[in-house]
Order: structure tokens, then sequence, then C-alpha cells
């Protein structure tokens, strides 16, 4: 099956994402400072979503980068990713409008943990197709994937965290996207060529 398409579908989904969650941004009514203040919680929950979406983007087209075969258990994956990315805008704004409120940050956390788990799925779809020899060059730049696992466990722990403070939640989310700013050359290595 021909890559081109999941990618170009899944770019496309994640391109409508991010311009949902823009579109969402009301325009303050007044022109000083001030009146930006109130919308302070809320553009921060559009900058971190936004940084966690183009991580997720720029992940998904590394690994397709890598991968050399997709099959229908693939795209199932893929579509599993992309429902949970696609409830992003709505926690973000449910998150930004409500700002420190237990069960706002803790429905985002459920929805980032959901997007984390159903990335580490795709990935091990992937890998698993390594073992009748497509994708072995993904399945040995991918590894072990120490930093998804940890990024997985630390969305589960902010949900909880949520309800004892939101800031916890917050940091944890925020902890996560600065995990993931730095570039991961695993596989990015794995598909330029050797140099002799």
């Amino acid at each position: 099956m021909n890559k081109a398409r999941l990618e170009a579908f899944s770019d496309g989904v994640i391109a409508i994402l991010i311009t949902i969650m823009v579109i969402e941004l009301k325009t303050p009514h007044g022109v000083t400072w001030e009146a930006l203040r109130p919308m302070v919680p809320v553009l921060l929950s559009y900058v971190l979503s936004f940084v966690t979406v183009g991580i997720y983007w720029n992940n998904h087209h590394h690994m397709l980068q890598a991968a050399d075969h997709v099959d229908g258990r693939v795209l199932w994956a893929n579509l599993h990713l992309l429902f949970w990315l696609s409830l992003v805008p709505f926690v973000t704004g449910w998150m930004g409008e409500n700002h420190s409120e237990p069960i706002p940050t803790a429905a985002y956390g459920v929805v980032l943990f959901m997007a984390g788990l159903a990335y580490y799925i795709l990935q091990r779809t992937f890998v698993m197709d390594a073992r009748s020899g497509h994708n072995t060059r993904l399945a040995s730049a991918i590894g072990r994937d120490g930093k998804g696992k940890l990024s997985v466990a630390l969305y589960l722990l902010a949900v909880p965290m949520a309800f004892l403070h939101p800031s916890i939640a917050d940091a944890l989310y925020v902890g996560v996207v600065a995990m993931w700013l730095l570039p991961d050359p695993r596989i990015e290595n794995s598909i330029q060529p050797r140099r002799s």
C-alpha cells in the first residue's frame, strides 16, 4: 500500500485541527493590554496544544519516512491516533476557558494520554511488521522508545494530579512538550544515507 496517501490524509487532518484551535481564539473587546489579561490562560492553552500537535505531526512524518510498508492494521492504528488528536481542540478550549479547574485539566490529560497511547500503538504496529521483513529500518531506529513510554506515563500521572492541584498537571504537560522539543535523531538518522 502507498504510504503517501496515509501521510497526505494525516497531514490534512492535523492541519485542520490546528486551524480549528486558532479559530476558537476570540478577539478581545478592547484596545489595551488589560483587555488581553483574561485571555492569557486561553492563549497559553493554545500554545501548549499547538506545540503538542506539532510534535505529533513531526514525529508522525519521520516515522512514515522511515517506514517502507503500510497495511490495513497501520491504517486503523493511524485513524485511532487521529481520533484522539481530533479531540485536542475541544479540551484545549475547555481547559483554557476554565483554567485551574480540575475536571477540564484532567480531561486534557486524558486526551493527551490516549493520543500518546495511540501513537505508541501505531509505532508498535509498524514495528510488528518488521518481523515479516517490512519496516526493519524503523524498528531498529525506534528501539525501546523510553522517551515515548515516559511521555505516556507522565500524561497518565497528570490526570489524578489535576485533582490534587491543576498546576502540577499543567507542569507535567509542559514537561512532556519540553522533552520533545529537542529533536529526536533516532528516526532521522535511520533515513539519512550513510557516508562512506
